[in-house]
């Protein structure tokens, strides 16, 4: 039971915490050198928290999965595995529906306050900035959970943390090159 010490616990945290704290002050960076775009839009600043929380909560999901299984010895190799596969699959089933759904209560807020998009140009940004933002957050998710696991670092350490942290960073991304594909501001 060595590996559970106070002094292990913090030896493979603190790099890590170290990591996701570079890369939240990043994604609020970019969030700063955009804020004329939003002070504009009011209504993206109500869209953006919702939105980025969903990449890294159903990438997190997914990673636990995978760490599970990988606990379980299920989850050694990545082509054609059922485990990676279905966890992914319901992932982004869960992840798209969020997005569908954080479109619409966003839309209703709008009106109510007076600062709304139209429906479809709200829910188009919501389902491209979140498509975009799964594809690639459970991409470094499945990534990253095999890389740890390849080199024997446990992924309940790593993937977590990184990535509702990438999730931030790509979501906010997301957003901005989803508004600048829409021509929306």
């Amino acid at each position: 039971m060595s590996y559970y010490t106070v002094k292990g616990i913090l030896a493979r945290g603190f790099p890590i915490l170290l990591l996701t704290s570079v890369i939240g002050i990043f994604a609020g960076q970019i969030l700063n050198i955009e804020i004329e775009k939003l002070i504009s839009m009011p209504i993206i600043l109500v869209l953006i928290p919702a939105l980025i929380k969903i990449g890294g909560d159903t990438g997190s999901m997914l990673g636990a999965r995978l760490s599970s299984s990988f606990h379980m010895g299920l989850g050694s190799h990545l082509r054609r595995n059922p485990v990676v596969r279905n966890s992914v699959l319901a992932a982004l089933i869960v992840g798209l529906s969020a997005c569908f759904f954080v479109g619409i209560v966003v839309w209703i807020t709008g009106t109510i306050l007076g600062i709304g998009l139209p429906f479809i140009t709200l829910m188009a940004l919501c389902l491209i900035a979140g498509s975009f933002e799964l594809l690639a957050v459970f991409s470094a998710t499945i990534t990253i959970a095999f890389a740890s696991h390849r080199f024997g670092v446990d992924p309940d350490d790593t993937v977590i943390p990184l990535i509702a942290t990438l999730g931030d960073l790509i979501g906010v991304i997301g957003i901005f090159v989803t508004i600048h594909i829409l021509n929306i501001i």
